[in-house]
């Protein structure tokens, strides 16, 4: 990991401060041009093993940018963990930006939390995910004239996003909670056994698609995870959630996106590895494996992509 010089930006300007935190001074370089092409204020630029301390002196921060490209183990996990806790409390916005290498690690440690993560983002992903996650705080986007444009449209993809995303969950929960529940809604019960190869054949005919048209044209990443848990599920498979990131076949920050909202929802699951503290497997929640069962078994051989 580089040597990063710690750096306070002593402002007495009224904007909401953000403290960054990285693992290498390229990492810094950009997460600064990030924050201040946001329109925000730097507080203080500080390397990963100082951040917990500054942000613990920092009391008017009210968000942390953390720029992650190298694994730095259990300082990094502990890190986010602690930024984790302090945004599901209010206390401040956060952004963590990294690569996807470092998806599993980083989705250990940041369960059930409302930090905005980038994998590889680009310029105008990464300005939006701070405003996003200050709008979230309620603290005013402020794009400088050098991003606004761009950062702009990219808010309003991402609003119509996450817009897409609330609809289709919410059609997607009402599909298990209206089917009839049993005992044990699993294979295990009376949900009806579908075979392997047919979910494979699928999953197969959605990527042969990628060959003859954009990718872009039936992006579905709800529906792509879950075929590929219910696939796994059937194989007795886990699936980290990396591989679940790339079977969505979306960019990794959108998928994390989705994948979240899954969860919220209560048709995916978190398990966390037993031999792996840095790693989450995630599952189909009983309820929708008993409905994806049932679709298959409804739609019979009829090829649905």
């Amino acid at each position: 990991m580089d040597a990063i010089q710690s750096n306070v930006d002593i402002s007495y300007s009224d904007e909401p401060p953000v403290v960054i935190a990285a693992t290498s001074v390229a990492a810094m370089s950009r997460a600064v041009s990030t924050v201040h092409a946001s329109g925000f204020r730097v507080a203080a630029e500080v390397p990963l093993g100082e951040a917990r301390s500054r942000i613990e002196r920092q009391a008017t921060a009210r968000a942390v940018w953390l720029e992650l490209d190298a694994d730095c183990g259990g300082a990094m996990d502990e890190l986010l963990q602690r930024i984790s806790r302090d945004v599901n409390d209010g206390r401040y916005a956060a952004v963590v930006s990294t690569t996807a290498a470092l998806i599993d690690p980083v989705m250990a440690s940041l369960p059930d939390s409302r930090v905005e993560i980038v994998i590889d983002g680009s310029d105008s992903d990464r300005v939006a995910a701070l405003a996003l996650a200050a709008a979230r705080a309620g603290i005013p986007a402020r794009l400088s004239d050098v991003a606004s444009d761009q950062s702009a449209a990219r808010l309003r993809q991402l609003s119509d996003e996450v817009s897409r995303i609330a609809a289709t969950l919410a059609r997607l929960s009402a599909g298990p909670a209206a089917a009839p529940q049993t005992s044990e809604p699993s294979a295990r019960g009376d949900a009806p056994v579908v075979a392997q190869e047919t979910v494979r054949s699928i999953i197969r005919a959605r990527r042969l698609r990628a060959r003859y048209f954009s990718e872009e044209l039936f992006a579905d990443p709800a529906w792509d995870m879950l075929l590929d848990l219910l696939q796994a599920e059937i194989a007795q498979l886990r699936v980290p959630v990396s591989s679940l990131c790339i079977a969505a076949a979306v960019p990794a920050t959108t998928a994390l996106r989705w994948l979240k909202t899954m969860v919220d929802h209560d048709l995916f699951v978190r398990r966390a590895d037993p031999h792996d503290g840095r790693r989450v497997f995630v599952e189909l929640a009983p309820e929708a494996s008993h409905a994806l069962r049932r679709y298959f078994a409804e739609i019979g051989p009829v090829p649905v992509i």
